[in-house]
């Protein structure tokens, strides 16, 4: 048996650390000790805040819980093998790893589900696989043309990094938030084009000469931004909606641009692969493009803020203030009991 400590979400805006002892190591699981995990900004905090359907079923096998509460949830883990089961041989001790697991200061995880990261990728950068993961796939499921305009919406993490991935493309971007720090961060990226939203539509027509963007990808999490994004789309546009919204309405004017210009949809999320790239594309592909992604990506603009694992529900309070410039927040486990 093993001890271990884990962050469960108890009830709306409650945070408590829970010990556990964790059943012996099967043989086809990997026990991993936890160096930094990720706080999601968007899904994660829909769930601290009782956002998410009480009857939606969980889609990972390493939550616990339910969204009606208690809840152990989170999906952005990195850590070190401390041991591995008698059939496991795709991983070793000692390799640094990333799983959409929970925070937790120890763990015990199929091997499946557990990801080496490559010697080229810094575990700090690592623990954006997940957002990196979603953001591949926003641009996959955009499928942006040669000098295209595109408008990315929110400037969290996924939209930075959508907005990285599309700036390397020969596409143009703007990106739109209402925070200057993430207006800022988006620059030193490399985007050359970022406005604030009350901006967006002058700009966004002077740029397109009055036709409007090819493609507006939403991904701020605020379901007032998607009105937005429909009227930045040109005639036969396409808006791209990778945030999730949870329980929070949305309310869309679908009988004057949308309608006559001809306006489509498309919700991307991450656990598909768009069903046209299914013939040549798997998840290991895809997890291939992310890590030489994040092998690129200067991590350290987004990474802004840091609270010890013993503190996560500081750190979950803060964010939900939103008092200070966050963009990420991650989650520290040095001397952590576990």
């Amino acid at each position: 048996m093993s001890d271990t400590q884990a962050v469960w979400v108890v009830a709306p805006y409650q945070v408590h650390i829970q010990s556990e002892t964790l059943a012996p190591l099967a043989d086809d699981e990997v026990a991993i000790s936890t160096q930094v995990s990720a706080i999601s900004h968007g899904t994660e905090m829909l769930v601290y805040r009782g956002l998410v359907p009480r009857g939606m079923a969980l889609d990972l096998p390493t939550f616990e819980g339910s969204f009606a509460f208690p809840i152990k949830y989170g999906y952005a883990l990195v850590g070190q093998v401390r041991d591995v089961g008698r059939a496991v041989t795709n991983l070793a001790i000692g390799d640094m790893v990333f799983v959409l697991h929970p925070h937790q200061t120890y763990c015990h995880v199929h091997h499946t589900f557990v990801k080496k990261i490559p010697t080229t990728v810094s575990p700090k950068a690592a623990v954006l696989a997940a957002n990196m993961e979603t953001a591949v796939n926003v641009v996959q499921d955009a499928r942006p043309a040669l000098g295209d305009v595109v408008v990315v919406v929110g400037l969290g993490t996924v939209g930075l990094l959508v907005s990285w991935l599309l700036a390397r493309q020969a596409v143009r971007v703007i990106a739109i938030d209402p925070a200057a720090h993430r207006r800022e961060c988006a620059q030193q990226l490399g985007v050359i084009k970022v406005v604030h939203p009350d901006d967006a539509h002058e700009f966004v027509s002077e740029i397109t000469e009055g036709r409007g963007a090819d493609c507006v990808i939403e991904v701020s999490g605020n379901p007032h931004a998607l009105p937005l994004a429909l009227t930045l789309v040109g005639q036969e546009g396409l808006v791209v909606v990778a945030s999730w919204y949870g329980t929070k309405p949305v309310t869309l004017d679908l009988g004057s641009h949308f309608h006559r210009g001809r306006v489509r949809i498309r919700s991307s999320q991450v656990g598909q692969l768009a069903p046209d790239l299914v013939p040549r594309w798997d998840f290991q592909r895809r997890m291939g493009v992310v890590w030489r992604m994040l092998a690129q990506f200067p991590y350290q603009l987004v990474m802004t803020h840091e609270y010890h694992f013993a503190h996560a529900a500081l750190a979950y309070e803060a964010i939900d203030r939103n008092e200070l410039p966050f963009i990420q927040t991650t989650l520290h486990y040095a001397l952590a009991k576990g």
